[in-house]
């Protein structure tokens, strides 16, 4: 009997799984996977630490080139956005298209259940 209860509660947590990624919501815990794969290499998510890029805590919500003392490029210093939800959709699938002539070499996440998870992970931090 134990084992029916366990698969129904698998079954359950799967189909919440699926109906986040279909909402776009992502999974922060996945999410934080996807980071540390493709963006731990340049940004941290300690607060008030830059690596090559800057911190993405608290990033969600907050106006770009905004971290006072992190040298940003000038594409960046006057791009003008909020990163929210949808701006960072587009910024993750691919940074140059958004923000031409910024610094970042990263060439974005294709998937598009990585970027509903990293960015439900950034969201976890705030």
């Amino acid at each position: 009997m134990r084992f029916k209860g366990a698969a129904v509660a698998v079954i359950i947590a799967a189909l919440g799984a699926s109906r986040a990624y279909a909402d776009g919501e992502g999974d922060a815990t996945s999410g934080e996977a996807a980071f540390k794969k493709n963006c731990s290499v340049c940004h941290t998510t300690e607060a008030a630490k830059n690596k090559i890029g800057p911190s993405l805590n608290g990033v969600v919500g907050r106006q770009s080139a905004s971290i006072a003392g992190f040298a940003y490029s000038d594409a960046m210093k006057k791009a003008d956005k909020t990163w929210d939800e949808a701006t960072l959709k587009i910024y993750l699938t691919n940074p140059r298209e958004l923000v031409p002539g910024t610094k970042m070499v990263f060439l974005g996440l294709k998937n598009d259940a990585d970027r509903s998870n990293v960015i439900a992970y950034l969201k976890s931090l705030n």
